[in-house]
């Protein structure tokens, strides 16, 4: 056995940070995959929506499988449901967020590739989340943590 071989372990991260309701668990970062995949898991309650704002990446995929639920994800203006046993690939530069429509909670399995985004920028985002105290989260302060991880926040939909 190489000394490799001998640190390797079921779910190198397994953390979980809590944004509100939502849950990301970290079970391997960029550092335990040298930077090939992060891949975290999404819990997200029923009738919950994305406090963070709608978003692209220009340096990552994020591709999500359905583990329980069905999430609503917005792409590029396009309404996708993503079940149980289904994936979804957000290519580079789309805008995407996510919402629960649904009574059932949802869990998803969600994979960025490379792994440009790690578990700091939902630790940021939580704690704005936090600050929020069950209000919106400060815009500005989350569209910083998001520009220095690598997103790009989408402008504000037009008011109606």
């Amino acid at each position: 056995m190489t000394a490799q071989t001998v640190a390797l372990h079921v779910n190198p991260s397994d953390e979980t940070i809590r944004l509100g309701p939502l849950a990301v668990r970290f079970l391997i970062t960029g550092e335990d995959a040298s930077g090939s995949v992060a891949v975290f898991e999404l819990s997200v309650p029923s009738a919950q929506r994305l406090a963070a704002p709608a978003h692209s990446h220009d340096h990552y995929e994020e591709t999500v499988y359905g583990i329980e639920g069905v999430l609503t994800w917005t792409v590029d203006g396009k309404l996708i449901d993503v079940g149980p046993g289904q994936a979804l690939c957000i290519p580079r530069g789309a805008i995407h967020r996510f919402d629960n429509n649904g009574s059932q909670d949802v869990k998803a399995l969600c994979a960025i590739t490379p792994a440009a985004l790690g578990p700091q920028y939902f630790r940021e985002a939580a704690e704005v989340i936090k600050a929020a105290a069950g209000g919106p989260p400060d815009r500005v302060k989350m569209a910083e943590i998001m520009r220095r991880h690598g997103l790009t926040p989408a402008p504000p939909p037009p008011q109606a």
